[in-house]
């Protein structure tokens, strides 16, 4: 097998994943990239992290990147004798931006991008599948690779996504605090069934999500209500489910991102949501990421 030149760079976006009433289903790209590089070598492993999680995230075979990386390779049947990556972070480490996915996806595209017919061979729909196995949640991988909102799930054991169009002028204003939350920990609050009438309400708050964000602004404070997932996370994050109360309380399309604990708020104007901001947190305005993952 042969290997292509390196070294190959790739930029993925963060993503916002359970979006509003779209458990498991809704994904948004958000325009905040961690940026990562990698060359075949002759031997070894090197493993380089500025950034976020620089301090906290290993450095050897179990590095999320290196592991999709390999993953990918095996499928290619091109595992290299040796591999140097740089991972240049932006997205904040488990804080429902998507920052697994991120990693996946990125590592699945450079391995693809360094063997020779790689992306001929391993095509998107194939290079989907794989972060989704890796990563477990197809909602979290598709905005990382496609961009834009897409809908993704999983039928018969085969997982699928679609993009699904998001008009002009959409940004969101995310609400990051200080203190991260396990995505286990937030999955394990969910309670095994729901009443009927909730699960009702979110079908059809989800779909009214995909209208308001193809363009009817006038729907979209009401498709991000949630009675699905969010109202059970909130022993895991008190405080993020205080600000998305005050948020809409006052009439602004707020969610909980991904499993949290940051909270988004959809916009298509210039609002001031700064005086929102808890003490410690920060705040970040993010376009929508039109393009996915970027390779070059």
């Amino acid at each position: 097998m042969t290997f292509a030149p390196g070294p190959v760079v790739v930029r993925v976006p963060a993503t916002s994943a359970n979006l509003g009433p779209g458990f498991d289903s809704l994904g948004l790209a958000l325009e905040l990239r961690d940026e990562l590089e990698a060359t075949i070598t002759g031997s070894g492993l090197g493993v380089e992290v500025v950034g976020e999680g620089a301090g906290d995230v290993s450095r050897d075979e179990t590095h999320l990147v290196v592991r999709a990386m390999h993953a990918t390779f095996d499928a290619l049947d091109a595992r290299p004798d040796g591999l140097l990556l740089s991972c240049r972070n932006r997205i904040p480490h488990a804080r429902g931006l998507g920052s697994s996915a991120a990693a996946i996806v990125g590592g699945v595209c450079l391995a693809r991008a360094l063997v020779e017919g790689g992306p001929e061979r391993l095509p998107d729909d194939a290079a989907f599948r794989l972060a989704a196995e890796l990563e477990g949640h197809p909602d979290n991988v598709a905005p990382a690779l496609y961009g834009g909102l897409t809908v993704a799930g999983r039928t018969a054991g085969v997982c699928y996504a679609t993009r699904t169009p998001v008009a002009r002028g959409f940004r969101a204003v995310a609400f990051v605090p200080p203190t991260s939350l396990s995505t286990t920990v937030a999955r394990g609050l969910l309670p095994e069934a729901v009443p009927l009438r909730d699960a009702a309400a979110n079908a059809g708050r989800a779909a009214l999500l995909v209208t308001a964000l193809a363009g009817r602004l006038d729907l979209l404070f009401t498709a991000t209500e949630d009675q699905l997932h969010q109202p059970y996370r909130r022993p895991a994050m008190p405080d993020s489910l205080d600000l998305l109360d005050r948020l809409r309380a006052d009439g602004h399309p707020a969610v909980v991102s991904g499993a949290g604990p940051t909270v988004l708020v959809l916009i298509a104007d210039d609002r001031d949501l700064s005086p929102y901001t808890p003490d410690g947190w920060s705040r970040l305005l993010l376009d929508v990421a039109a393009d996915g993952v970027q390779v070059g």
